[in-house]
């Protein structure tokens, strides 16, 4: 028999408000990356945002008393890989696109990573997608697609090519989870995230390095307001949000965790309107409730399989 889905009923509470608190950091991550790719460099924004959040993760590591993965071979080439798309190619993209792009349409962009994620796993997996998973992805689409395209001089270029990179970034982050799913067999979820992340920052410094004709004049050159916002987005969204994420899946299942994510882009379209003074129009409030509704119905698939699990 399969065991049951968690009950949300006895759930604690701290377990929601702490997914609460982790989609609200998310959600003003997308502002506050837009706001450091306009005080420095973008390569430079994403190797020090993900060195912040190693230097989280292996105090963790040590505090659980554990150590690195020793894999070997085939596998260690997997979880290079998996750094490569889940680390490297996904932040410097992310980085790239919020240069280009406004906060809130990068939010509405990223909503539909659970459902992104979920196609993947099943073309891979070779799993058959419900009709309700089917119908709620759709309408994500298209409330994005509302957006972007109902923009001033919609063209391939700037803003629109922002766009695209989001969801580039978003394309490579999946690819990642996926090879994650084998490497997360025989290893704890603190071990792997501190390996990839570890990794992944080893490339974006070696990048910068090389890219930028002064990284270290640059550095300098950041203020104490500046490395504030880079400890927020890189130790407390990327590091503890991760981590908060995790247990509010382990507690309640991915179903109804997903069901929070759908405030990502409420709370992301706002901070940027009220932080970056980014203009909103009606298509970005038509826009959100199809990407809100898409991403409640696309979790239902979740909720049934519980259902049946208990039978």
């Amino acid at each position: 028999m399969t065991a049951p889905a968690p009950d949300s009923a006895k759930v604690p509470l701290g377990i929601h408000l702490g997914l609460m608190v982790t989609m609200a950091a998310w959600a003003l991550n997308v502002s506050a990356v837009k706001w450091l790719t306009g005080v420095t460099d973008v390569r430079l924004v994403a190797a020090l945002r993900m060195l912040s959040a190693v230097l989280v993760l292996v105090p963790l590591l040590l505090a659980a008393r554990q150590s690195f993965p020793r894999w070997r071979g085939r596998m260690l080439a997997m979880a290079l890989g998996c750094a490569l798309l889940m680390v490297y190619a996904n932040q410097m993209l992310f980085a790239a696109a919020m240069e280009r792009t406004t906060a809130g349409n990068a939010a509405l962009i990223l909503a539909l990573n659970p459902l992104l994620n979920g196609v993947l796993e099943a073309w891979v997996f070779r799993k058959r997608l419900s009709a309700a998973f089917v119908g709620g992805a759709l309408l994500a689409v298209a409330g994005v697609l509302m957006v972007v395209l109902n923009r001033e001089g919609t063209r391939f270029s700037g803003a629109s090519l922002g766009d695209l990179m989001v969801a580039a970034s978003m394309l490579a982050f999946a690819g990642g989870v996926l090879v994650l799913q084998r490497l997360s067999r025989d290893t704890g979820a603190v071990a792997i995230n501190t390996f990839l992340y570890s990794v992944g920052t080893v490339a974006l410094l070696a990048h910068a390095l090389v890219a930028l004709p002064a990284p270290l004049a640059a550095v300098r050159l950041l203020g104490w307001w500046d490395w504030g916002v880079i400890l927020f987005s890189g130790a407390i969204v990327t590091a503890l949000g991760g981590i908060a994420w995790a247990r509010g899946v382990a507690a309640m299942g991915m179903g109804r965790a997903a069901i929070y994510m759908s405030w990502v882009p409420v709370m992301g379209v706002g901070f940027g309107a009220v932080l970056l003074n980014e203009k909103l129009t009606e298509w970005h409030f038509f826009g959100m409730i199809l990407v809100l509704m898409g991403t409640i119905l696309s979790s239902a698939r979740f909720e049934r399989t519980a259902r049946l699990s208990k039978m």
